[in-house]
């Protein structure tokens, strides 16, 4: 799943005539760059959920080849990544794990070692997570466990501080565990259950290329870095 509802507030005024799915990024709209990774990386279909200017999202959808079938999951109001989910949980019928994965999100991960990884652990979820600054970073235990996040309490002993990198592998029974409902973000329902003992693990991308186009400054380095592996 790709999550393209938001509305780009701070990418403002570009995001008030397209769609930050749809900006592009070394020639390509990052919802394209993102749908193809994750084709690349094994998915065999994708669900898009869309709100902010949605008929530019969905005309996008039903015009471009991107390999794999897609799917869209029209919102009436922001749920969040939480509620977002929620609502196209249907989607995921099929028993495997899958991708959740924010389309302002550019990186050079290795999503099929992540795929492999999580399946390898039993995880119920798995998020991409590095060292480098957040305003909100999440806490792990020494295992690997989530256990915490910033500002949320006092941090458990020896927990390292990580950035999550907008990029998670969930396994399909946590849709059944998720008993919040409306908007909320997924990391509510993550964190929940961490306290409850399940297991919401780590991938670490440090050395991975990742940055998100959430800003201009970010924008704009983001296609620098584009532009430089187009020359590669």
């Amino acid at each position: 799943m790709v999550l393209a509802a938001g509305e780009g507030r701070r990418l403002r005024p570009l995001t008030e005539r397209i769609p930050k799915a749809l900006v592009e990024v070394g020639g390509r709209p990052m919802l394209e760059l993102v749908i193809r990774r994750l084709a690349a990386a094994g998915a065999d279909g994708v669900i898009v959920n869309t709100f902010h200017l949605a008929e530019q999202v969905e005309s996008f959808l039903r015009t471009r080849d991107l390999g794999v079938p897609v799917a869209v999951s029209r919102e009436t109001e922001l749920l969040d990544t939480g509620g977002g989910l929620q609502k196209a949980a249907a989607f995921f019928r099929d028993g495997q794990p899958f991708f959740l994965h924010n389309a302002d999100v550019y990186s050079e991960i290795d999503l099929a070692r992540m795929y492999r990884a999580h399946q390898e652990s039993g995880a119920l979820a798995t998020l991409a997570v590095s060292d480098r600054p957040s305003r909100r970073h999440l806490f792990f235990d020494e295992s690997g466990r989530l256990c915490g996040r910033e500002g949320a309490g006092t941090p458990p002993a020896r927990a390292c501080p990580l950035a999550f990198n907008g990029i998670h592998v969930i396994s399909p029974e946590l849709l059944a565990r998720m008993s919040e409902t409306g908007v909320f973000p997924i990391m509510t329902t993550y964190l929940r259950l961490a306290g409850e003992g399940a297991a919401i693990r780590l991938f670490r991308t440090d050395g991975a290329y990742y940055n998100d186009i959430g800003d201009a400054a970010k924008l704009a380095e983001v296609r620098r870095r584009a532009a430089g592996r187009k020359d590669e």
